[in-house]
């Protein structure tokens, strides 16, 4: 039998506000979580990753893949924030990549996707928002970073934002570092109670703040 995967998917704002040290730290906070997440037994067997980024357009860069066989992408920062085509993009890629249940067999857990944005969008987003918060096809947790992402946004697409006032260095790296307890924990959680369980987070980090 196979494996019960936990999906999780990175959606990453790469726009040209991310210039410079902000996508350094993204690109060094992803090396940390895979490195966290590979010395630990059970999301080597469990965890499995994707990453897509959006600017002008969306791109899943990593399909769905085990932690052990997963590159590093090339992560660059440019254009505008397509954040509705990096949903649309997001909902075809849970349609095609977790398994569902059968009679036969259990399906994978119910995917995590943590967004992380700095700014507004530039393109149509509310719809796809929509249908993903209303069919519940995955716990999404948004990252608001800095003071030009507009947790409002955030909020109609999930209940779960997370909110720090400056895109700095230390916020960033502390977010990876979140996502990684987030993603163990969730692992965990669910290995021991082999049910789906509301998503386990642990508190987040000084810099970033939970928007009620």
């Amino acid at each position: 039998m196979s494996v019960r995967r936990l999906p999780v998917y990175l959606l990453l704002d790469c726009s040209s506000s991310m210039t410079g040290q902000p996508i350094e730290q993204v690109r060094q906070g992803l090396s940390a979580l895979l490195d966290d997440l590979s010395n630990e037994p059970m999301a080597i067997e469990t965890v499995y990753l994707s990453i897509i980024t959006f600017h002008s357009t969306a791109q899943q860069l990593i399909p769905l893949t085990e932690l052990m066989q997963f590159k590093e992408p090339q992560i660059q920062a440019k254009g505008t924030t397509a954040l509705g085509a990096a949903l649309r993009l997001l909902k075809q890629c849970l349609d095609k990549e977790v398994r569902q249940n059968t009679e036969k067999q259990k399906g994978d857990w119910k995917p995590l996707v943590f967004l992380m944005t700095d700014g507004m969008p530039t393109d149509a987003w509310e719809a796809a928002a929509d249908e993903i918060k209303k069919q519940k096809i995955a716990n999404l947790i948004a990252f608001a970073a800095g003071p030009n992402a507009d947790v409002g946004n955030l909020k109609r697409m999930t209940d779960i934002v997370l909110k720090s006032e400056e895109l700095s260095p230390g916020a960033l790296k502390a977010f990876f570092q979140w996502m990684s307890q987030s993603i163990l924990r969730t692992g965990k959680s669910v290995q021991v109670t082999a049910q789906e369980m509301p998503v386990d987070l642990p508190p987040p980090p000084p810099q970033i703040q939970i928007v009620p």
